[in-house]
This record gives structure tokens, sequence and C-alpha cells, in this order.
């Protein structure tokens, strides 16, 4: 464009009532025609175009042969022949009858490359640039792309990257655009510095902030990219951090960073202000809204005082009032805390008013930056759609609800005027994240020798919100298969139902090798924010081959096995139902906070087995040392099993107790065994009650740096399996036996006795996911238990 539409207006005036127009570089006469007068004309002549249709530029005017027309229209005429992206200058004038068009078309793009890019591949720059082929050119298009470039580099630490372009011109009107780059160094951060702050180290805080310092493996995570943004983000997460830890007048003096040009690396500076750590004084609810009893809510504060104050807390307080408003018919109420500080005892009193509030209601909601995600995956975490009421407190809901999906690296949530004053829209934008991850675990035993898992997980299968994960595992003798989907709202209400299939081979037992398989279907609703309940329905089928002397089967099996091919079998058809708990402050790193779930387990409905079966287990995390960042967890869990309608459990529906509850023994470790007449360990037979508990300590690896993700863990274990429902007749040979049964069977070790193991792991965060390794000694055990000293595992995300 040579000219633009400013500088038509600039001398529109001179322009009317000098006769004359001037747009683009031209000049456009209009004869004798005043200010007053309207021009009429017969016929419109376009000229210049090669390419667009005349037809085209004639229905891009406001002018219309017959119709009167002044200055004004050619304006507009002007300027919406230029928004097209066309032409580079339009001219227009007026010859007796006859309205002459003349443009200058824009070239046409008939190629964009980019040369000098290794880091950026051609497809990630096509994305960010605006330029296209067989598109029209257009020089300021061009330089925004230039600088679209630029940025694409800042963002992975280059922001030195220069970028020339070069036009070449071919034949039709056509042009060729290189991008010549030049990537330049990456950039990295020297090191992070924290002022002002004596409550935590700067490792605690370098732990908040997700800028991090330069690294062995930055290469990988690249979260050592220096970010205006970025860093203006870092200051809210230790804003909340310190909020949640009683630090109400904490600010963030400043924060910046200073570019070594001679090394290419930051230096970070961040200066705070922590203040005084205070706690909750008095805490009250008052109403003006008629029909709400103050004290009926009183049992909603999650705020207690003497506690520390707590913004988080602060936040769920209001939550729960708003939401029992809402169900009371006030839609529109408003609860705002309103906080009196008392510096001298340092506590901060709080009053939650609830008032009427502003009505506005929802006039549509934007679903901005996911290229992955569906939006209905993101509008269903909401409890508020178009034309309803709108509720600040159910937004704030809505934006915890999308970051505990862990599909969006992060979400903001904002407000705009909407077309009337009582009308909202709300803006969401999210920054989709990998969720698929890839699994490897494995250990080694003194029975099985080495055992291996592999599982592939998606969380978000195409980008539907869905979850799959496919496993395969074993060892020697085992053999396991399964595969897992689950659809989070089915139905379209928040029901999360799915189904597991499984396959297991088992040939660790002596004389008899054990193949399960099954189906597992499940539904599951939330009950509150932190409680979650569910139900499934579980069918399996075992068989037996090769049973021989010493097989722990119990009577009913070992009565159905068929002597010609040595095989029996059994299947289960159980109902459970699972109560789970979970306040913990991070799924992937808690550090406070309680998880615990209740599972009972009816097995029945004509199948072979009948028992109800009752399990639990609860954990509970403390931040020991904030400065350190030392966690401390103790966990404690139990079982029970008992049979239903008059006989005995068979062994296989006992409980089971090994690594997975107590480490330093390997999978069905501890507990009653069966041993044979010469006295051979046949196999576990289970037990009917256990009980299990652990301290564990975690904390970053001294010496190191936090950046790494290495954290080093101390941990005691003590676990009990004890009891068991087989028959007597059981360990005898069955009726129909093999010859070679010679001898009953013995079964030992179904006392309470208790075992524990001390040992020390590590674990890595590392860029391709979390890596765990342990080493446990057994230090009370019997001298029957199967022992596995050593565990690790690890995932990646993709």
């Amino acid at each position: 464009m040579k000219a633009g539409s400013n500088l038509l207006n600039a001398v529109s005036a001179i322009a009317l009532s000098a006769g004359i127009v001037m747009t683009g570089a031209g000049v456009a006469t209009l004869g004798s025609v005043s200010v007053a007068e309207a021009a009429v004309v017969s016929r419109i002549d376009v000229r210049g175009n090669s390419r667009v249709d005349a037809s085209t530029v004639r229905g891009n005017l406001t002018i219309t042969p017959g119709t009167n027309f002044n200055n004004n229209d050619i304006d507009d005429s002007v300027k919406r022949l230029f928004s097209t992206g066309l032409f580079s200058d339009v001219r227009i004038s007026v010859s007796g009858s006859t309205l002459i068009v003349e443009v200058d078309e824009n070239q046409i793009v008939n190629q964009v490359v980019f040369n000098g890019n290794k880091k950026l591949k051609d497809a990630d720059l096509k994305r960010v640039v605006q330029s296209r082929q067989l598109g029209a050119f257009n020089d300021m298009v061009l330089q925004a792309d230039v600088q679209a470039i630029r940025d694409a580099y800042s963002a992975i630490g280059r922001s030195d990257a220069t970028v020339n372009t070069r036009l070449v011109p071919i034949d039709g009107g056509r042009v060729n655009i290189a991008f010549e780059i030049n990537e330049g160094d990456r950039t990295k951060i020297a090191a992070i510095n924290f002022v002002g702050n004596q409550a935590f180290g700067d490792g605690r805080l370098a732990d908040v902030i997700t800028t991090k310092r330069s690294g062995i493996l930055s290469f990988l995570t690249r979260k050592d990219v220096y970010d205006e943004d970025k860093l203006r983000a870092d200051e809210e997460l230790l804003r909340r951090f310190y909020y949640n830890r009683g630090y109400a007048d904490f600010r963030v003096i400043s924060s910046f960073a200073e570019l070594d040009e001679a090394s290419n690396e930051y230096v970070v500076t961040i200066t705070v202000e922590e203040g005084e750590r205070y706690v909750f004084g008095d805490v009250s609810i008052e109403s003006t809204v008629p029909g709400i009893d103050s004290e009926s809510l009183r049992g909603l504060i999650e705020t207690r005082s003497g506690a520390v104050y707590s913004a988080e807390d602060v936040e769920d307080t209001i939550l729960a009032i708003a939401d029992r408003v809402a169900t009371q018919g006030y839609p529109f109420a408003q609860i705002t805390p309103r906080g009196d500080r008392d510096f001298n005892n340092r506590t901060i009193s709080v009053v939650y008013l609830v008032d009427e509030g502003t009505r506005a209601y929802v006039e549509r909601i934007e679903i901005r930056g996911n290229t992955r995600t569906r939006d209905y995956v993101i509008r269903r975490e909401f409890d508020l759609s178009e034309g309803d009421a709108f509720n600040q407190v159910l937004v704030r809901r809505a934006k915890k609800r999308l970051e505990a999906l862990q599909f969006f690296s992060s979400v903001d949530i904002s407000t705009q005027p909407g077309s009337q004053p009582d009308r909202v829209i709300l803006v969401v934008e999210v920054e989709d994240q990998p969720t698929g991850e890839f699994g490897v675990g494995g250990g080694f035993s003194n029975t099985d020798g080495f055992t291996a898992t592999l599982d592939i997980t998606e969380k978000n299968f195409l980008g539907r919100g869905q979850f799959i994960r496919a496993s395969v595992g074993g060892g020697e003798d085992t053999r396991e298969y399964s595969l897992s989907f689950t659809e989070p709202y089915f139905l379209g209400y928040r029901l999360a139902a799915g189904f597991d299939v499984f396959r297991k081979t088992d040939a660790s037992y002596t004389g008899f090798r054990e193949e399960d398989q099954g189906v597992n279907l499940r539904v599951g609703a939330p009950l509150t924010e932190d409680l979650y309940f569910s139900t499934a329905f579980r069918y399996s089928q075992s068989k037996y081959t090769g049973v021989t002397l010493g097989s722990i089967i119990s009577a009913p099996e070992a009565n159905s096995v068929n002597r010609t091919t040595n095989r029996g079998g059994h299947d289960v058809a159980s109902l459970s139902y699972t109560l789970s708990y979970s306040t913990l402050d991070d799924r992937q790193l808690p550090r406070e906070g309680i998880s615990a779930y209740l599972t009972q387990e009816y097995a029945g409905f004509g199948s072979d087995s009948e028992y109800i079966k009752t399990t639990a287990s609860a954990n509970y995390f403390h931040m020991l040392s904030e400065s350190a960042d030392m966690i401390g967890r103790v966990s404690a869990g139990a079982g029970h099993v008992t049979s239903v309608g008059g006989g005995n459990l068979r062994v296989f529906d006992h409980l089971f107790v090994g690594q997975q509850i107590i480490r330093g023994f390997e999978n069905r470790g501890i507990g009653p065994r069966v041993f044979s007449s010469a006295g051979t360990n046949v196999g576990p037979a289970g037990g009917t009650t256990y009980f299990n508990g652990t301290a564990e300590i975690s904390a970053p690896m001294p010496m190191l740096s936090r950046d790494l993700g290495l954290r080093f863990n101390l941990f005691a274990d003590a676990a009990t399996l004890y009891g068991n429902d087989i028959a007597a007749a059981d360990f005898a040979c069955p009726p129909v036996a093999p010859t070679s049964c010679v001898g009953p069977q013995t079964l030992v070790g179904s006392g309470m006795e208790w075992r524990a193991s001390l040992g020390a792991g590590i674990t890595w965060a590392s860029p391709f996911g979390p890596l765990r390794v342990y080493y446990a000694e057994p230090v009370v055990k019997e001298n029957f238990d199967q022992v596995k000293k050593f565990g690790f595992g690890a995932s990646t995300r993709f």
C-alpha cells in the first residue's frame, strides 16, 4: 500500500471543495463536483487488473451506476479494495459519466522457504508466519513474519537469532519469499538469585518457580529459557506460595534478568519482601441476603482460628459458601472476605460477607489456545454455560478443575464486557502440554529373577479427555497383559465409565500353571471436590494345567481336575465399591494433604467364589522443613476377607502381601505358606487379614542442584499377614489324585508375625518422566519369606 486511509481522511475536506480525491498514489478528478453536489456515473471501468476479475473489483465498491455518490463513497471504496489484500495501490477518477478504477495488483506468493534453520523445523516456522503459498504478497505481513520467527527462537532460548528476507520475482506477477535465518547461540540462565528472603532458602523458592537454572540436562527440559512473560507468571507463583504459608504482606519488589553478552547467559534476580507471618484470628460470617442464616454456614468454614493464614483456605471457604447459597436460590450472591489485621499479635480476623451481588449473565464462553484438546472437554469443566448467571466463584472452581486435568501447561480465565451491561464474556486461554507416558519398571527377586513391565498411557486420547493404557510385563515365570479405557463424562454426565481387560499367566507355583483372564466394568462420580465414589463389576476365569503332587489348590478345584488332561479351573464374579478421599496439594510431588480409600468387594452371583473382602489405606503428607524441602509421609493400611455361604475360602480368594505394601519382599512374599511332606516350599497360601504401616522422609539430594530433580528417600515398612481359611481336607491328596501323591501338605506361618524392612531410594524427576529406584533390607522376617531387596521403575511422557 503506497498511501493509506489516514491520508485520505486528512485531505478529505480539501478534496471535496476542490473537486478532487487523492487515493493511493494517484489523483482522481471529479470535474466540477462541489461539496454540496453528488455525482452520478453510468458505467464503471476497471483497469490494471490481470489476475483479479473486474467483477471482484466492482463488488468491493460502494458506488453503483445510476446512483448518487460523493467523496465519502470513494473513500469507503478505496478502503474496501485495500482490505482485500489483493492490491498495492488503488486510484479512482471520473471521466464524463464513467468511473475509472485503476489498480496495481499485489504479487502472488509462489513459495515460502526457510534457510539456515536447524533447531526449528520448517513445519514449526510455517505455523508462525502469515505469508502463505498462493496468497497475496504484503510487505507489512512480511515484516510481521520476521518478528514472529524471532519470537519463536526466543521461546527456545535463542533471543539473538537474526532473520533477513530475500524476494525473488518470477514470471506472472509471482514472487518467492526466502527467510534467511541465523539461529545464533542458545542463551542460558547462569543463576537465579533471590534477595530479601529469610523464611525460605533460595533452593526452596527455586522449586516454586518454573524458570530454572541451566544444567547438564537443560537441552532436554528447556526450562532454562528466559522469557519475560514466564518471569511475571513466576512472580504470581511466589505470591501464592507465601500467601498460603501465612505471609499475607508478601510482595515482589522487582524481578529482572541481565544478559552477559560475552557468555550469552542471563542472571535472574528476584527481590522480595516477606513481611510478618500471620495466623487466623476470629472467623465469622455475615449475611445481608434475606433467608440466608449465617450460623447455618459456619460448618463450611475451612479457616480456623489459630491456624496459619492461608489464602487457599480462604478460597475454599468462599467456594463452599457460594455452593450452599446457590442451592438455596441465590445464584448471584457474592461472597467477599474482609480481613482485619492485628499487627501486634500478627493475626488476621476474617469476616465472610454474603451479599446479593450484581446481576450478570454469561453471554458466551470463548476457548483459545487449545491446539489439541477439544473445546467441549474444556467447557464441561464449567458448572455454568451461556445464559447462566455469572458467578466468579464457579469460574475459579472451573480453573482449578482444568488445572487438575494436567492437560495444560497454563490456564487463564478472564472476563470481557458483553453486548449489554449485564452480559459477560468468559475468555479461557490454555496451552496444551504432552499427556502421554511410556513407562518401564522392574526388579529382581531370588525366585522370579528379573521382572519388567512396559506400559503406554494417554490421559487425553485424541484430545477428547479420555484415558487409555496398555501394559505388558512379566518375569521368568509370569506374563501379564492389560488394556484400560475410561470416558470421564459418560453420557454427558460427570460419570467416569470404563473397562479393564486383563490376562495373566503364572508358572511360579510348584506343580501347576495358572492362567487368569477377565474384564472389569466400572463407573465413578465425585461426591464433593475431595470425595469420590466408584463401583465396579468384575468377572474372571482361572485355569490350571499340569496339576501334580504339591499343588496347593483347594478341594473344589482339585476335585474338578480332569485327571486325563491334568486341567482344572474356576470363575469369579464380584461387585465392589470404593470411596476415595484426597486433599493433596500436588499429585506429582505431594507435600501436604491426605489421601485415603476404602474398598469393599462381594463375590458370588453363582460363581465358584463367595466372599466379602475389605481393604483400606490412608497416607498423610506433611512438610517437615520448608527451607530444606523435607517431606514426611506416614501411611497405614488394612484388609480382611471372609467367606460367605458357609464354605471355606479358595486359596486365591485370600489376601496376599508383597512389595506393593512392604518393600524388601517379593510379590506374595510374606504370610502363610504351604510345604510338602518332603519339606518343599510349595507356595503362598494367602491370609485373611493384613495390617501395614510406613514412615518415609524425602528431601532433595544434598550437594546437588535442586534443578536436577533428584530426591533421596529413607523409609521403614512394616506389615503382617495372618489367618487362613483353607479347609484341612484341602491339604490332603484329592480323592482322585495322581499316583505320585504320597502325603499331606502342611500350612505354616498363619500367626500374626510382623515383618519389617528399612531402606533408601532415589527419585528422579527426569526430563523423560519420573524414575524411582530403591534398596530395602528386611530386618524382621520369617525364614520361609521370599525376599526382593532391589526395585526400580520409570516412565516417560510423550
